[in-house]
């Protein structure tokens, strides 16, 4: 594989001696691009390596998709979730990936021919220890929460992490969902469009906790030496979700795109994502993670729905969070 990226790469840089600089337009969230998110280091790293020009478009992902249609400009795109695969897939626009997964880490089969995972994580309730000494123990407990005990959550309408939260939910209580929503609805302080509100809000300090990820405590204890955010781990078990790319089959880059595709599963991409992204690499051994990711609580059972099980149990899952938070 790595030669056939080599040799791609070579004849990328030939062409490009020849001719204007061919340009990768890759579609991205919003915060994939931001100074603190991958995009910059993953845009650099990638244009010394084939020559070309990567420019990172963002957006609304899905949606953007689903509008634009066969008129997409996108040669390539990141930050697919789990969950929305189903409806990317439908769209009809994208191409076999062509890769080989045997360097994939993930703790779940991934058999996809179509999208390949860049990271992933779990979602889970963090919670501030000079708020909360003693936070549940179990997810069954969150409907029990002491009267004074606040929660931020994101909309699972906008929000892919409030997405995975009513899935996590449904995947544990199945046709109780809706009677766990109603026992959580008292404690909900807010529900947000996004995660960065939900997360501004619980630090600084309007809620006690919030819905994030297993890894959100690495940005504390790694970049800011706080060691009191922390991540509550459930017998339950997490939902797990991991971010893709793909590549769309009308693509005008196609050797780009697929050195693009190859490179997302090597080293020099996946060390970036768990400082960047602040998530789990999908395709490095644990012990090439960074000093401090392997010290990390994460949970002994995962819950993984596959696309297709998300996509059947997403609107059922959304209507029953709705109904019980507008009573």
């Amino acid at each position: 594989m790595r030669t056939s990226i080599l040799a791609a790469g070579l004849s990328c840089i030939a062409f490009a001696a020849h001719a204007q600089t061919p340009v990768l337009t890759v579609y991205a969230g919003d915060y994939f691009t931001s100074e603190w998110g991958p995009g910059p280091a993953i845009e650099s790293g990638f244009e010394a390596f084939c020559g070309c020009d990567l420019q990172f478009s963002t957006g609304d992902l899905l949606p953007r998709l689903m509008l634009e249609g066969a008129r997409t400009q996108a040669d390539v795109v990141i930050g697919l979730s789990t969950d929305v695969l189903a409806r990317a897939r439908e769209a009809g626009l994208f191409a076999p990936h062509g890769q080989d997964l045997a360097a994939l880490t993930l703790p779940v089969d991934w058999p996809d021919d179509t999208f390949v995972p860049f990271n992933w994580g779990h979602t889970a309730f963090i919670y501030d220890t000079t708020r909360m000494a003693e936070p549940p123990a179990t997810l069954d407990a969150m409907r029990s929460l002491p009267d004074d005990v606040t929660v931020v959550i994101q909309d699972p309408r906008t929000s892919i992490s409030g997405l995975a939260l009513v899935l996590w939910v449904k995947a544990v209580y199945g046709d109780q969902a809706g009677a766990f929503w109603a026992d959580l609805a008292p404690h909900i302080l807010t529900v947000t469009k996004d995660w960065s509100e939900s997360y501004g809000l619980f630090t600084s300090g309007e809620a006690d906790m919030v819905l994030s990820y297993t890894t959100s405590p690495a940005y504390h204890i790694m970049a800011e030496e706080d060691l009191t955010k922390q991540a509550a781990i459930f017998p339950e078990g997490h939902y797990f979700m991991a971010e893709t790319v793909g590549k769309i089959a009308a693509t005008d880059q196609p050797e780009l795109a697929d050195m693009f595709m190859a490179w997302v599963l090597t080293p020099e991409f996946q060390k970036v994502i768990p400082a960047a992204n602040w998530s789990l690499p999908a395709a490095l051994p644990q012990a090439d993670w960074p000093a401090g990711w392997s010290d990390l609580p994460l949970p002994e059972k995962v819950l993984f729905l596959t696309e297709t099980q998300a996509e059947a149990l997403r609107v059922e899952a959304v209507e029953e969070w709705r109904a019980a938070l507008s009573q």
